[in-house]
């Protein structure tokens, strides 16, 4: 640990030093940039500054131990020395968790969208449940939702919804709800009360406004405008303007909607940071999947075919079928009480990269 964390001590005391320089505090951009990463690495620098102090605590209790000829004041030394012991391994434990390189992305707000898969209405019904289960936990963890696009069917279902997720933080509590999600029980379309199993698809991308263009590159050659009505199952806006509008970028084929906003304009910028973050999410895949299959995550990458998860309505339980994690309260999930769930799937990438740290 020491091996690992010296040179980075070092880095931050010289920053120290730097940050109080008048040559530096002279140029914005730099004092900037310098005062940005000192205040990144502070947290992992007082964790690691507080297993040195325990780490001489240590060595004291130690000598004095060694040294002691009083029975009972060497008893005591032992005593200390084995509460130290203890606390510089739940310290190393922390400072390993915070060596975790961090997902660059965490901090972003997001771009979701669910799809009705298998499953005809009831999978659409599924869909609007999901939207529903996520807008609610949202709320509750300080998140604003707004929806980009829906194609709503007569019931109320969803075949499909578009939604951005805004606030810090938001990708790094829902990225690993990408993929196909399962679910068991009688459709209110079912007249003979038997079980049906249907189908929904969820994506989560990274909201993009900041890249620069080496990072992804869009000629505005490659992108065809269209101006269209709003779809739905009705409203009092829908289907009166052609406010709407479909965004297709030729080289990869990707059609994006944003129907949302009364203003053409603002359906165009909002569909073209969705495009950007969906190429930004492909370009993250690529790289990803050219890593060695060590490096991956037990949670999954967040392929949308991997069927991730099963609502068992009759049993009241969601399963997690990454991380088989079960849970038994399943209205009370369906209503946005899902951060037990985002918290074991945050819990077990987190050992699976500590795994990866020791190989």
């Amino acid at each position: 640990m020491n091996q690992k964390l010296s040179p980075i001590l070092l880095k931050y005391e010289s920053m120290e030093i730097r940050l109080s320089q008048p040559e530096t505090v002279s140029d914005p951009q730099l004092y900037t940039s310098l005062i940005k990463e000192y205040n990144s690495l502070t947290p992992l620098i007082e964790v690691y500054r507080g297993y040195l102090s325990l780490q001489a605590e240590l060595a004291d209790a130690e000598e004095l131990a060694s040294m002691e000829d009083d029975p009972e004041l060497r008893a005591m030394a032992t005593e200390e020395i084995l509460t130290l012991k203890d606390k510089l391994a739940e310290t190393e434990a922390e400072l390993r968790k915070m060596l975790i390189p961090k997902d660059p992305d965490d901090d972003r707000s997001v771009v979701m969208e669910i799809r009705a898969g298998t499953g005809g209405e009831e999978a659409a019904l599924f869909a609007a449940d999901l939207f529903r289960m996520y807008s609610m936990y949202a709320q509750s963890a300080g998140f604003k939702v707004s929806v980009a696009s829906e194609n709503e069917t007569e019931l109320g279902g969803f075949k499909e919804i578009t939604f951005l997720c805004e606030g810090k933080g938001a990708y790094a509590r829902f990225k690993f709800e990408s993929g196909v999600h399962r679910v068991q029980r009688v459709p209110v379309t079912e007249s003979q009360g038997r079980i049906q199993t249907s189908a929904a698809t969820v994506a989560v991308l990274p909201e993009v406004e900041d890249v620069t263009a080496a990072d992804i590159e869009i000629k505005e050659s490659d992108l065809i405008y269209e101006s269209c009505k709003s779809s739905g199952a009705g409203g009092q806006h829908i289907n009166k303007t052609e406010s709407a509008v479909r965004l297709t970028h030729k080289p990869t084929g990707i059609v994006i909607e944003c129907q949302q906003e009364r203003s053409q304009l603002q359906n165009k910028e909002k569909a073209l940071m969705m495009l950007r973050s969906k190429l930004y999410h492909m370009k993250k895949q690529e790289q990803e999947e050219n890593l060695a299959a060590t490096r991956k995550s037990q949670v999954g990458s967040g392929d949308r075919s991997e069927k991730i998860r099963t609502y068992n309505y009759p049993q009241s339980r969601v399963t997690d079928h990454r991380i088989g994690y079960s849970m038994f309260d399943l209205p009370s999930f369906m209503n946005g009480n899902i951060s037990a769930m985002l918290d074991a799937l945050t819990e077990a990438d987190t050992v699976e990269k500590l795994k990866q740290q020791d190989m």
